[in-house]
């Protein structure tokens, strides 16, 4: 286990600030928050940073079509995302902007020092840009002559530019890679970067521009602004209070290296390739592990406006609930390939497993526990070997769990936490507590009995924390009703039976914590979302390639 002094940073990646985002966006937040918490509870120090990327011609541009800044522009959008953020219940400890003055000052003296040293100098670019990625492609490079990233147009283009000496450090990445294995995740990924991008010879990186003004200046240069992957990059180390000259805050000296990145699979190159040559630049060790997770898909495909099949998280939770949400998400992604959401799956998910296994379980267990005991539950050693079985697979989830955790299995860690759940029901049904109820002699090994669920509740509510946080909070608030903090339990405990209080009584009020959901009352709710969004996007105009 963890001591104090045992720290844990994981960072998302920063949101472009172009536009509100969907829930394909919003699932990485809720991802790294579900590993955050999980950390928290195993007794790391963790720190969390996501945040907003908010230079850029495209911002430029949209700023200058709706009339406004482009600061305005990404105050806006950029309040928005946090807003979001906040509703899914994420506990980061910084939502850093590229627009931060400490930012900003940190990344002139980044690229100066990059200069200084001799990794970047200046020259010409010419090739073919795509507004969208903001990115310049080779014609082999392009997918039937569109932009290889997101199949949007591409133009020819060419201005003076900054270029980062990347083919200076190639080799030594490549040997970093073989040396930790566990660098890029899934496997699959790694694979790809070494056989696309790496072994075929990695060309000098365009970290500046001319062609636009919004964003940060080069000090010694004004006519260039620093490109994205310098400015956006970055911000993993200026949020920690890193320095280039040295005088880096206590925060950057504690956390870095950061432990995990999280981010899309389709920026992985960005962040396996361009990020770790900067850093080797920079003399900074390098992040332990970049994870490209997979994208959160509908039945059509990627979410996109001009399609008109986006779904919004604060939709789904004026709909479902937060840790309804939460719980979807982080169960229906796999590790390595692309989930699919649907309102029809989500009704399905709510109603089976929230409404049936976990809020059942909890009511029904409360209830009998007022109607038999007066809420009160004791041991009382009148157990059978069916106890022993509950208690076997109870107990063994923490472990599950942990391993799941190790690898960011986290679709199956909830599912462990999912089947003590189901186990709980399945003990119920065993003993019968309704048939012992009817006899007052048998009263003994009913309060054996509801005791044994409840204190299964109990340790199931705490491993389900770090993905439902809310939902285990109104569960420990009615196993503990005059102390909920009592419910918490330290994550060494969470593989040992009976540490609820003999004696302990549940709450005389039992809530239902989501009750089953009317199809016909989803259906007329989805069609009034879908109909204001069309209403939306005919009102902004036809909404171009990258604009999702």
């Amino acid at each position: 286990m963890p001591t104090d002094k045992d720290t844990f940073y994981i960072t998302t990646a920063i949101a472009y600030a172009s536009g509100k985002p969907h829930i394909g966006n919003t699932y990485e937040i809720i991802l790294a928050d579900s590993i955050a918490r999980y950390k928290r509870l195993q007794g790391y120090d963790v720190r969390m940073q996501t945040g907003t990327d908010e230079h850029g011609q495209k911002i430029q541009g949209k700023a200058d079509k709706a009339g406004v800044t482009p600061k305005e522009f990404v105050d806006d959008i950029s309040g928005e995302i946090k807003r979001v953020y906040d509703l899914m219940n994420t506990s980061y400890d910084r939502f850093i902007r590229t627009t931060d003055e400490d930012h900003k000052i940190q990344i002139q003296k980044v690229f100066r020092k990059l200069y200084d040293k001799g990794d970047i100098y200046k020259g010409h670019y010419e090739g073919l840009y795509c507004t969208a990625c903001e990115s310049f492609f080779t014609e082999g490079q392009l997918v039937d002559g569109k932009c290889p990233d997101c199949g949007g147009e591409v133009n020819p283009d060419k201005e003076e530019a900054y270029f980062f000496k990347m083919s200076k450090y190639a080799d030594r990445l490549m040997q970093h890679i073989e040396d930790h294995p566990e660098f890029i995740q899934p496997e699959s990924r790694k694979n790809e970067m070494i056989n696309n991008f790496l072994k075929p010879g990695l060309q000098d990186l365009c970290v500046s521009r001319t062609s636009f003004s919004w964003g940060i200046p080069v000090d010694f240069d004004p006519d260039h602004v620093v490109y994205v992957w310098i400015d956006a990059l970055t911000n993993y180390i200026t949020g920690l209070g890193y320095d280039a000259d040295g005088d880096s805050k206590p925060e950057f000296e504690k956390y870095w290296p950061a432990d995990l990145h999280l981010i899309g699979k389709d920026i992985l190159r960005f962040h396996t390739i361009y990020w770790p040559i900067m850093l080797m630049a920079l003399d900074l060790p390098l992040p332990k592990q970049v994870f490209g997770h997979p994208w959160l898909l509908t039945n059509e495909g990627k979410m996109s406006k001009t399609k008109g099949n986006v779904i919004y998280a604060d939709d789904l939770v004026d709909i479902f609930g937060v840790d309804a949400v939460r719980y979807f998400c982080l169960h229906e992604m796999p590790f390595e390939n692309d989930g699919v959401i649907s309102w029809d799956l989500m009704l399905e998910r709510f109603d089976s497993e929230l409404a049936n296994t976990l809020g059942n379980l909890v009511n029904r267990t409360i209830a009998m526990a007022n109607k038999y005991l007066g809420g009160e539950l004791k041991k009382t050693g009148e157990e059978l070997p069916v106890d022993e079985d509950l208690k076997s697979v109870v107990c063994s989830v923490r472990s599950k769990c942990e391993e799941n955790m190790k690898t960011l299995h986290v679709a199956d860690s909830i599912t462990e936490v999912f089947n003590l759940f189901k186990r709980c029901n399945k003990y119920i049904d065993e003993t019968e507590p309704w048939v012992l109820g009817k006899d007052e002699s048998k009263y003994g090994r009913l309060s054996e009995v509801l005791y044994n669920l409840v204190e299964s509740i109990s340790i199931g509510a705490n491993l389900l924390a770090p993905f439902m946080p809310e939902t285990a909070e109104r569960i420990f608030a009615q196993l503990y009703p005059d102390a909920p903090e009592r419910g918490k339990r330290n994550y060494d405990d969470l593989d040992k039976f009976g540490l609820f209080p003999d004696g302990g009584k549940v709450t005389d009020k039992p809530e239902i914590l989501f009750a089953r959901m009317d199809a016909k009352e989803l259906e007329e709710r989805v069609a009034q979302i879908e109909e204001k969004q069309k209403e939306s996007v005919a009102k902004a105009g036809v909404i171009k390639n990258g604009d999702n």
